[in-house]
């Protein structure tokens, strides 16, 4: 099994920045591909940006490319979500997942295996 914990989000004004950290813990060898979802009320989950193994690779949903960058540090199992210049329909609850199965650039939340609990980003106008 691997654990995932988020952290680092909380309550900021539009064009504020923040960065998210996802801690990978377990059985990390089995950690391929990480991604960032997100969830608003109402809201069906939707994918933020991935990032294979190596994190030569990165794919981001149109609605944050340009103002957000994925990154991780597999040495110390955690991934990361660089958020700048945020708008209020940023927010959402946002969830680290991983890949156990080294899919082909999974980008739907069903080629995930692990998920985090969630950390909340709210942006006020």
């Amino acid at each position: 099994q691997v654990q995932l914990v988020e952290s680092g989000g909380g309550l900021v004004q539009a064009g504020d920045s923040l960065r998210l950290s996802c801690t990978a813990s377990g059985r990390t060898f089995r950690v391929y591909a990480m991604g960032w979802f997100r969830q608003a009320p109402g809201k069906e989950r939707e994918l933020v940006a991935t990032i294979n193994r190596s994190g030569g690779t990165t794919y981001y949903a149109d609605s944050v490319k340009g103002r957000f960058a994925i990154s991780r540090d597999n040495a110390k199992n955690m991934v990361y979500l660089g958020m700048n210049s945020l708008k209020p329909e940023d927010t959402a609850v946002y969830y680290c997942a991983a890949d156990a199965w080294d899919r082909a650039s999974p980008r739907n939340a069903q080629e995930y295996d692990y998920w985090g609990q969630g950390t909340q980003v709210t942006v006020s106008s």
